[in-house]
């Protein structure tokens, strides 16, 4: 990357966080969306009615993110999951899962210069975002170490029965629904496992804040609600009437989204999951780190 991108990137990423700050003002100001009129009108899923659900075929290209796959599976993207454009990730994530237009444009931009392309122009493919310890990594909440599962479009189903089954709280309504600190806690198991089992095990801070940007979006857009989130996670398939649990006016900003990851990260203890790890190294018949 030359010095003109990076100066480029520079004032791309300074603007984007002080119009941040603004919608994050306006967001404690103006009233929020009403129920059942969160998605925009003229976008699919608008009066919480969402395009045909169809699963992956062999051919097509999926991965880690189940957010993303649930948009080709619905068709709000390519069906395919592939040559589409970072563009229309960021147009369509912003609508789909009430997120602010600074918080997805800085997703996607940041995916584009991942893959050395071009955000304006450039296409991609979805397992291209599963590049190692670009935005995938280990210790994901969902998925294998890429050590284990280098398909990372695969879900490992254990990982999320033990997600959903983990759910201490409940809703105004009964629901059963995840909070900050059981994702804090899974995630710890999780750490805590793959550094033992996983001889190519690497997390960098960065990494770890990700993983929990990633979780945090369960709580957010999903609410945490543990029936949304079977057949989200499972399938990777946006439930029959369902809305964004985000009702900000401007979405979800990289300002909450960020305070929220935090929150989880500060609850993150491996060391609580340290004999477990001990066991799970000796099963695999590793020796722990």
């Amino acid at each position: 990357m030359g010095f003109s991108s990076n100066v480029s990137n520079f004032f791309y990423e300074a603007r984007i966080r002080s119009w941040d700050i603004i919608l994050t003002l306006l967001n404690l100001v103006e009233k929020k969306r009403r129920i059942g009129d969160v998605t925009p009108e003229g976008h699919p899923g608008y009066g919480r009615h969402w395009p045909e659900y169809r699963p992956p075929g062999e051919t097509d290209s999926r991965c880690s993110c189940p957010g993303l796959n649930a948009l080709a599976n619905h068709g709000i993207i390519s069906r395919s999951g592939r040559d589409i454009s970072f563009v229309d990730i960021d147009r369509h994530v912003q609508a789909t899962y009430n997120i602010s237009s600074t918080l997805s444009s800085f997703v996607a931009h940041y995916a584009a210069r991942m893959l050395k392309k071009s955000f304006s122009h450039g296409t991609l493919d979805l397992a291209e975002l599963d590049l190692h310890n670009g935005i995938e990594h280990d210790a994901s909440l969902l998925r294998l170490d890429a050590a284990f599962q280098p398909n990372q479009s695969t879900k490992h189903v254990p990982y999320i029965e033990e997600l959903l089954a983990a759910a201490s709280n409940k809703d105004k309504d009964g629901n059963d629904v995840l909070t900050v600190k059981d994702l804090s806690k899974l995630l710890g198991k999780r750490r805590a496992v793959s550094r033992a089992v996983n001889k190519e095990f690497t997390l960098k801070l960065f990494h770890k804040l990700f993983g929990c940007a990633n979780a945090s979006l369960l709580l957010s857009t999903m609410g945490g609600r543990v029936d949304d989130l079977h057949s989200f996670l499972l399938h990777e398939q946006l439930p029959e009437g369902w809305e964004s649990r985000v009702r900000d006016s401007h979405g979800l900003t990289l300002i909450n989204f960020n305070k929220l990851a935090l929150k989880i990260e500060f609850g993150v203890h491996e060391k609580d999951w340290a004999q477990v790890a001990q066991e799970a190294a000796e099963h695999d018949g590793t020796t722990p780190v």
